[in-house]
């Protein structure tokens, strides 16, 4: 069983926002592939299925972005995955332009709060994770509100775009073929 989970904040306020779009990501690839994310468990709102025959559970947490690693914990404690070979992590990076994405198989948290718990959760940074582009924050602006901001008409629809890339990377990490993933999307050209 593969563990996929997008990073975001629960709640009306925080929808559609930068910080959300491992939300997006995880709605997307649940219409792709027909699965219901309804169950509230684990601190998340979960949902059970199959991507290119593999089983899946996609995760949203709901304990707010910067306590993520208590929902992940949770979840592969439960059912025993392995975080190093069993899960992904989809979430925002500001390093990247709106529409691009970066797989890697492993890395620092980078500044992230959420992958940040999720370290400090799990023990490990040896998780696979999909980097979604939501754009530098302008000069002088404080970094929380740019994250918990919309995107403008342009990014948002870069970002919808992009939601594509995330899902069939996605689906190649489960499938055991994240070079093929890394390959084919992070020499991608830049939006």
């Amino acid at each position: 069983m593969f563990l996929i989970v997008g990073l975001g904040n629960p709640g009306k306020k925080y929808e559609k926002t930068r910080h959300n779009i491992g939300f997006d990501a995880i709605d997307y690839i649940a219409e792709k592939y027909h699965i219901s994310v309804t169950d509230n468990k684990h601190k998340a709102i979960c949902g059970k299925g199959v991507i290119n025959g593999q089983k899946v559970i996609l995760a949203k947490p709901q304990t707010f972005m910067n306590l993520s690693g208590e929902s992940v914990r949770e979840i592969i404690n439960f059912y025993k995955i392995d975080p190093e070979d069993e899960m992904v992590v989809l979430f925002d990076d500001i390093s990247l332009a709106p529409g691009n994405i970066r797989i890697r198989k492993k890395g620092s948290a980078g500044g992230h709060n959420g992958i940040k718990d999720i370290i400090a959760q799990t023990g490990t940074s040896a998780f696979k994770r999909v980097k979604i582009g939501v754009g530098e924050k302008p000069a002088g602006w404080d970094l929380a509100d740019h994250v918990l901001g919309h995107f403008n008409n342009a990014d948002r629809k870069l970002v919808e775009e992009a939601l594509e890339d995330v899902c069939e990377a996605t689906s190649l990490i489960v499938m055991d073929e994240i070079d093929k993933a890394m390959n084919d999307f992070n020499q991608k050209k830049q939006r």
